[in-house]
């Protein structure tokens, strides 16, 4: 069996990051991603994909990445189901992210006519994201 999802579109609004109650960090967000065709009025429509990325992926994604910014999902889709206050049973079908690539840096997001004065962070280290995965870690 095979349940692989793979999305590239842009934050519909600023990750949520959270944290469970044994300190483990979560984000939920949600993706546009635009649909290979146009509709009968010559429109491009988009589907909105709820993700949810845990522990140091969702800690870079809150950090690095806001509405608007570009990113592509790498994962898994999960239906999950829970009892609401008036006792409905209510379902959520999500992407669990295994990965986020961040496909463009946080100055290309933040719109023209900003500028920043600050100078470059010390040891060469630098505020973009980089791109490794949990399975490059030695630990």
């Amino acid at each position: 069996m095979l349940n692989r999802v793979v999305l590239v579109g842009r934050l519909t609004k600023d990750p949520a990051l959270r944290y469970t109650p044994n300190g483990v960090a979560v984000a939920n967000f949600t993706v546009a991603v635009n649909r290979p065709f146009s509709n009968k009025q010559g429109d491009q429509e988009a589907d909105f994909v709820n993700c949810v990325a845990w522990r140091r992926p969702a800690e870079n994604l809150a950090q690095f990445m806001n509405k608007g910014s570009q990113v592509g999902v790498d994962g898994r889709l999960q239906t999950r189901s829970f009892d609401n206050q008036e006792g409905q049973r209510v379902f959520i079908t999500e992407v669990v992210a295994d990965s986020v690539q961040f496909l463009e840096s946080k100055k290309n997001n933040q719109g023209s006519g900003q500028s920043s004065n600050q100078s470059p962070p010390p040891n060469n280290q630098s505020d973009e994201p980089i791109d490794i995965s949990d399975d490059d870690l030695p630990f």
